[in-house]
């Protein structure tokens, strides 16, 4: 449902969330290498969540990336929103641009209930909250042992 670009931000999220946790703001190299990603891409995507005010940076000795004090309850949704739109929650599950209730696609019923729930999941679910159970070890993010 998500770009590659999506779900890499959302991961980079969490583990600088888990990290900050520990009062360490990670590098690009560093969240790229923890959560399996290209370094130069990774370096775009946070470069976008930074322009959109989701993250916040420094440079230099000490340096690095750190959620801003009012970024507590950023959802889910809040990223997906930033990196790719609102269309997910639209758009036809089959790919067809005409697809409604008159003219339904062979998934409209069962589709729309699928996106639904993945509305109400990605509204509900923080970047704390994921990152909580992955520090209770309910979770993982990705082979990572964040120990």
């Amino acid at each position: 449902m998500l770009a590659k670009s999506t779900e890499y931000a959302i991961r980079a999220m969490v583990y600088i969330q888990l990290q900050n946790w520990k009062n360490l703001h990670p590098g690009v190299i560093e969240i790229a290498r923890e959560i399996e990603a290209p370094a130069a891409f990774s370096a775009k995507i946070l470069q976008t969540l930074t322009r959109h005010k989701l993250l916040d940076s420094r440079k230099g000795r000490g340096g690095g990336f750190f959620f801003p004090e009012n970024q507590s309850g950023l959802t889910i949704y809040d990223i997906i929103h930033v990196m790719e739109g609102d269309g997910c929650f639209h758009h036809c599950g089959f790919g067809l641009k005409n697809c409604n209730i008159k003219n339904p696609c062979p998934l409209h019923t069962e589709f729309i209930n699928v996106r639904e729930n993945y509305y109400r999941i990605v509204k509900k679910e923080t970047i704390s909250s994921l990152s909580s159970k992955i520090r209770d070890g309910k979770a993982v993010l990705n082979r990572l042992d964040l120990e």
